[in-house]
C-alpha cells in the first residue's frame, strides 16, 4: 500500500516538474515587454494602448492590463517568449478581458505567431498559428474564434460559442492536446469540446458524393399534384372582380358641362371568388427526396499532428475596435492545466468586486440623481408659492 502511494507522488512530482509555462504576463513590469506596431501609423489609425484597472476594480494596481484608449482605432502589439513546439504535449492558452466599454463593435481576441514573427510591423496578414477570443459587431455577430492556420490557410471552428458581453473581466481558456482534441471554456465553465477533425474543415471530408450516381429519370419527386377529378364549377367567372358602387350618387353640384360625364365609382365585388385553380392532392407515384449516395474519398487522410505547430514565439493582440475601453490582462502560455484553475477564482473574485463597484456607484448616480430632481422641484414648488402671494397682495 506504502509502495503504491509513493509511486503516485513520484508521478505527481513528474508530472510537476515537467510542466511549462511558456508566457506569463500580468503587467507587474508595465508594459515593458510589448511592441507596438507601426502599420497603421501612416494612416494615422494607430490605436494607444495604455496601463489601466479601468473604472471598476478589486485592486487598482494588480487589476492593471493593456487597455485600449482611443476609439475607431487599429491596435496592434505583441510580446515575444523562447520557442517552444507543442509536439507530444497539451496546449493552454488563456487570458481576461473585460469590456468596459460595452463593445458593440470590435474584437477583443489574441493571435499566437511563430518565433521569428516580426512584431514592429505586425499587421493583420501576418501570419498566425492560433487565434482565439471573442469578436463582437451588434446583436447578430457575436462569436469566441477558434482559429487554426494549416497548410497556408485559416481555418474557423464550426460551432458557435457565445462570448461574454457584459462590462465585467473573463477569462477565456483554449485547451489543445495532443490526441487532436480540444476545449474552450469561459470562466472555468467548458463551452465547446470536440476533435479538431470533426469540427474544423482542415481535412478532406471522410466521405464525398458519388460522382457516378445520377437520379433516376423516372424519379418523382413532386410531394401532390393537381387532381385531375376536380373541375372548375359553373358560373365560377360569372362574377367580375369589380362592381358600380350602388350607394355612390352624383353629386348636386356636379356641372356635367365643366366637370364631365358623371361615372359611378366601382368597389370590390363582394361576390367574385377569385382565380380558380384546382386542389391539390397526394401524388401516389411520389417516392421522397432522392438523396445522392456518398463513396468514400479518395483523398481523405487521417492527420494524427493537427494540433501540432512547430514554433510558438510570439503572442499579440490584433484588432480593430469602434469604441475602446478593453483591457487585456493575465496572459497565461502553458502546458499544464493545472496552471489556468490558478487564475479561475482569482478572476471571479475579481469579476465580483467589480459588480459590487459598480453597483455601488450606479446607486450612488440615482441618488444624485434623485436629489437633483428633488431640488428642481423645491425650487419649482417654492416659485409658484412666490406667485400665490404676489396675487394675492
Amino acid at each position: 500500500m506504502k509502495s503504491s502511494v509513493v509511486a503516485v507522488l513520484l508521478i505527481a512530482l513528474v508530472a510537476a516538474a515537467s510542466a511549462e509555462v511558456y508566457f506569463r504576463e500580468e503587467f507587474d513590469d508595465g508594459m515593458t515587454n510589448w511592441v507596438t506596431s507601426d502599420w497603421k501609423d501612416a494612416e494615422g489609425a494607430t490605436g494607444k494602448f495604455e496601463l489601466s484597472a479601468g473604472q471598476f476594480f478589486k485592486d487598482a494596481n494588480e487589476d492593471k492590463g493593456l487597455r485600449t484608449s482611443e476609439d475607431y482605432r487599429f491596435y496592434t502589439a505583441s510580446a515575444k517568449f523562447p520557442e517552444f513546439t507543442n509536439k507530444d504535449k497539451s496546449l493552454v492558452i488563456q487570458y481576461s478581458v473585460k469590456n468596459e466599454q460595452n463593445l458593440d463593435c470590435g474584437g477583443a481576441y489574441l493571435k499566437l505567431y511563430p518565433a521569428g514573427t516580426e512584431q514592429a510591423h505586425l499587421n493583420g496578414d501576418s501570419k498566425y498559428n492560433i487565434m482565439f477570443g471573442p469578436d463582437i459587431c451588434g446583436h447578430s455577430n457575436r462569436r469566441v474564434h477558434v482559429i487554426f492556420e494549416h497548410d497556408g490557410q485559416n481555418h474557423l471552428i464550426k460551432k458557435s460559442i457565445t462570448p461574454e458581453t457584459d462590462v465585467f473581466t473573463h477569462l477565456y481558456t483554449l485547451v489543445l492536446n495532443p490526441d487532436n482534441t480540444y476545449k474552450v471554456l469561459i470562466d472555468g465553465e467548458e463551452k465547446a469540446s470536440g476533435t479538431l477533425a470533426e469540427d474544423w474543415d482542415i481535412l478532406a471530408p471522410k466521405e464525398i458524393l458519388d460522382p457516378e450516381a445520377k437520379k433516376p429519370v423516372d424519379w418523382v419527386d413532386e410531394k401532390e399534384i393537381v387532381d385531375p377529378e376536380d373541375k372548375k364549377p359553373e358560373g365560377w367567372d360569372d362574377e367580375p372582380a369589380e362592381i358600380v358602387d350602388p350607394e355612390a350618387s352624383m353629386p348636386e353640384d356636379w356641372d356635367a358641362e365643366l366637370d364631365g360625364d358623371w361615372e359611378a365609382p366601382m368597389i370590390a365585388n363582394p361576390e367574385y371568388k377569385g382565380p380558380w385553380s384546382a386542389r391539390r392532392i397526394p401524388n401516389p407515384e411520389y417516392k421522397g427526396a432522392w438523396v445522392h449516395p456518398k463513396i468514400a474519398n479518395p483523398d481523405y487522410k487521417e492527420d494524427p499532428t493537427l494540433y501540432e505547430y512547430d514554433s510558438f514565439g510570439v503572442v499579440g493582440v490584433e484588432i480593430w475596435q469602434v469604441k475602446s475601453g478593453s483591457i487585456f490582462d493575465n496572459f497565461l502560455i502553458t502546458d499544464d492545466f493545472a496552471e489556468a484553475e490558478k487564475y479561475f477564482d482569482l478572476v471571479k473574485e475579481r469579476r465580483e468586486a467589480e459588480k459590487a463597484a459598480k453597483e455601488a456607484d450606479d446607486a450612488a448616480k440615482r441618488a444624485e440623481a434623485e436629489a437633483e430632481r428633488a431640488a428642481k422641484q423645491a425650487d419649482a414648488d417654492a416659485e409658484a408659492d412666490a406667485e400665490d402671494e404676489k396675487d394675492e397682495l
